[in-house]
């Protein structure tokens, strides 16, 4: 599916996001091995988060229907009708359910053995922390994924897990991964690369497993795992960078999912290059998943955030986009990398309408995401008429704006979305092949961008 998007206008009005699927996947997983009933409210209707409901059905028995139910029901707007483009669905498309998400839990030693493979789809984050979650069960599990996922790495989950006494068999370094559940002990991990999905793996593994589990990271990562942890009573402990925990088994909980700061990148980035003020409420306001906030401050962009509850140890609240006027070139360093890892494509295109070039160091990581990010940024931006390219694992971005064409997300969402909002300063129309891969994580985003005036059309096939 195509999607033309004309430039031109000025957004406004206050609006909301999907909730954060990093969260709901930690969540549903906190909430499949509780002992008793768990209520979430704005769990997103992404397809990675269904991934991980119905991975998780098919490791339950009392809360399966539950899951199953949820993970097979769609709920997403048709957004290749004309008319959802421009009409935004409240409570269903852009900031999933209304509906609570009651699920049935019998505690870790609950689980059972899965009937069949465990299709983790396209998503890393429901195949790495279930392979922490089955590496304790006393029973065999096989993840898999579809092409896209099966050729990430996942040596990188896999060995931490291994120094616990997992008994791990990954495919040359890839999915299908064969899993036996075993007693685990407690380790000391260090991986070398930067990684909250690694560290949330062996987190979950070290609260069911014998003595300390301690893990240490290279650079800072989103925490919303140990959050959760603490949150919910457990010995967790953590000090410069090193999160230890022991075994520890929680009861049910509620909590109504945050919106999805990632999400909202795209909307204020789209604020930011026409000149628009809106606001963005209900945001989890998390430091480790807003310090693209600061990147693009010293963009020239400027926001103000303001918290206004907790949520399982996550803040919450709204987000203010001022006008701007005019954007400067920025360097990334690459021990920020880690941090704006997920927003580097929305913040390649802020830098392409920017005054001069702007870099972002030892980008390798997005090599290996849903797409390679780095190669497809660059000629992305190649494609829609400005400059850019990738030197060695370097993504250099020149400034000068775009002239307009049709660029290919690759059915990466991040892409997707990034290249639909750059469109809207082009200096031309722009097309984007793929957009309705966006759906991975930002349900209903072409018709969100329309309720704040954006001018967007789906483009009929031939």
């Amino acid at each position: 599916m195509r999607a033309l998007i004309m430039p031109g206008g000025r957004l406004r009005g206050t609006t909301s996001v999907p909730g954060d699927k990093s969260i709901a996947h930690r969540w549903l997983i906190l909430a499949a091995t509780a002992e008793g009933r768990s209520s979430l409210l704005e769990v997103p209707n992404s397809l990675d988060v269904r991934s991980t409901a119905s991975c998780l059905a098919f490791l339950m028995s009392k809360g399966r229907p539950a899951l199953h139910a949820w993970a097979t029901n769609d709920r997403r707007a048709p957004e290749g009708h004309r008319s959802t483009w421009n009409v935004r669905v409240e409570g269903e498309t852009a900031v999933g359910s209304a509906e609570a998400l009651e699920v049935e839990g019998k505690g870790r030693r609950g689980l059972i053995e899965p009937e069949g493979e465990l299709d983790c789809g396209n998503s890393g984050t429901t195949m790495r922390l279930l392979m922490g979650v089955v590496a304790t069960s006393g029973f065999r599990s096989v993840l898999t994924g579809d092409t896209s996922l099966r050729n990430r790495p996942m040596e990188r989950v896999a060995v931490p897990l291994r120094t616990m006494g997992a008994a791990i068999e990954t495919s040359d370094g890839h999915a299908p991964i064969v899993v036996v559940g075993a007693r685990l002990h407690g380790a000391e991990c260090a991986p070398v690369t930067a990684s909250a999905q690694v560290k949330s793996a062996v987190l979950l593994a070290g609260v069911d497993a014998d003595g300390t589990t301690a893990f240490s990271e290279p650079a800072t990562t989103r925490d919303h795992t140990e959050r959760a942890l603490r949150a919910l009573g457990a010995p967790i402990e953590i000090v410069a960078g090193r999160t230890e925990v022991r075994r520890f088994q929680h009861e049910g909980f509620s909590a109504l999912v945050p919106g999805d700061p990632s999400s909202a990148a795209f909307l204020i980035a789209a604020a930011a290059l026409t000149g628009s003020e809106i606001t963005i409420t209900g945001v989890g306001l998390n430091p480790t998943r807003t310090h693209f906030l600061e990147v693009m401050a010293r963009m020239g962009v400027r926001t103000e955030q303001s918290v206004v509850r907790e949520e399982l140890g996550e803040p919450v609240g709204d987000i203010h986009v001022f006008p701007t006027e005019g954007l400067g070139s920025v360097r990334v360093a690459a021990a920020e990398l880690p941090l704006v890892i997920d927003e580097v494509p929305v913040l390649a295109m802020l830098a392409v309408h920017a005054a001069s070039d702007s870099w972002f160091l030892e980008a390798g990581e997005l090599r290996v995401k849903e797409s390679d990010r780095l190669e497809g940024l660059a000629a992305g931006i190649r494609d829609l008429g400005g400059h850019a390219a990738a030197e060695g694992d370097d993504l250099v971005v020149a400034g000068g704006g775009l002239d307009g064409g049709r660029g290919n997300a690759h059915d990466d969402h991040r892409m997707a979305m990034a290249f639909a909002v750059a469109g809207l300063a082009a200096h031309g129309a722009v097309e984007v092949d793929g957009i309705e891969s966006a759906e991975v994580s930002f349900p209903g985003f072409m018709g969100t961008l329309a309720s704040l005036g954006a001018s967007i059309e789906p483009v009929e096939a031939a």
